[in-house]
């Protein structure tokens, strides 16, 4: 149990990274929660203790963890994608990423080859700059074989 929570807790500081990444040329930050869930279940990789930690629902988990794993993103074109119990409509999707929006909100997601990086987009904030935050993330997990 000791090793499972220590590794969760490694994966937290991916969160952080990911807003960093975020940042624009005036220093504002564009994203403001973000989470990591495996590709195989959907399991959590982050913890919810995390401050800006998106705190997906089991259900949200599973569900966005096989539309990736299966490449059939059908249930997101016809129920939209479910975040925090929120329902995101699906804007565009390009064969391991999704981009998806609800009012002035908006959610990116990226698979990799173990993993989904999910962020999330406040009001206000732009999409663009929490797109090049999880490619990041998922650049250098790829670049782990991960």
């Amino acid at each position: 149990m000791y090793t499972a929570y220590f590794l969760k807790m490694s994966w937290d500081s991916y969160i952080d990274s990911l807003i960093a990444q975020t940042e624009d040329v005036a220093g504002a930050v564009h994203c403001d929660k973000a989470c990591i869930i495996g590709l195989d279940n959907g399991d959590s990789w982050t913890t919810q203790a995390h401050p800006n930690a998106l705190k997906l629902q089991t259900q949200e988990r599973q569900t966005i963890a096989r539309c990736f794993r299966t490449k059939d993103f059908t249930f997101f074109e016809t129920t939209g994608v479910h975040v925090e119990g929120y329902y995101y409509i699906l804007i565009r999707q390009d064969d391991n990423v999704v981009y998806a929006r609800t009012g002035g909100e908006a959610v990116t997601l990226q698979a990799t080859k173990t993993a989904v990086i999910i962020a999330h987009c406040p009001v206000g904030s732009q999409q663009g700059f929490i797109n090049k935050g999880v490619y990041a993330i998922a650049q250098y997990l790829e670049s782990q074989n991960m």
